[in-house]
């Protein structure tokens, strides 16, 4: 699937309201049910809202990198691999990256395909990516809304997208 528009990405982000993720397993644990593929929330599990979890990466990416709006819509957007193939645990960096990079670009789309969650984290962004992602994953951070990023989207997208169109 490729995005077009930044209304059909902000429609697939909030449609990760309500499926809940949890954090990757240690390496004595098995993908699973409670593992990033899961989606069920078990009582006792630590766990994330994916919309939430979505907008707490980018807002404290925000913070720690105002001027780095890629970097920001990259948090913003990474959960989407995971709302495009919930299944496809092993391939939901791609599918992420591939549904946004006409959209949003083609450093945004490298640094959802390199997946920063898994594995060592090879250069700043990277590494700035995991913290956040890991910082994400707290309850009652206040990150604001989906609504609070169109802007920051249509900027990318505008600077990203082939014609220069967006919605």
């Amino acid at each position: 699937m490729e995005l077009r528009s930044v209304e059909e990405l902000m429609d697939l982000l909030r449609t990760g309201r309500g499926v809940w993720d949890t954090p990757a397993p240690g390496p004595h644990e098995a993908r699973g049910a409670g593992g990033r593929g899961g989606g069920i929330r078990r009582p006792g599990a630590p766990g994330v809202d994916v919309h939430e979890h979505a907008l707490q990466t980018a807002a404290l990416l925000r913070r720690s990198r105002p001027a780095d709006k890629e970097l920001q819509v990259t948090g913003l957007v990474h959960p989407i691999g995971r709302l495009l193939g919930p299944a496809d645990v092993a391939g939901r960096a791609g599918r992420a990256a591939e549904a946004v990079r006409t959209l949003l670009g083609e450093r945004v789309a490298r640094l959802l395909r390199r997946h920063p969650w898994l594995g060592p984290a090879a250069d700043d962004d990277l590494a700035r990516l995991r913290q956040a992602d890991e910082d994400g994953r707290v309850a009652g951070f206040d990150a604001g809304v989906l609504e609070d990023w169109r802007t920051v989207l249509e900027l990318v997208a505008a600077r990203n997208s082939r014609l220069g169109a967006v919605d």
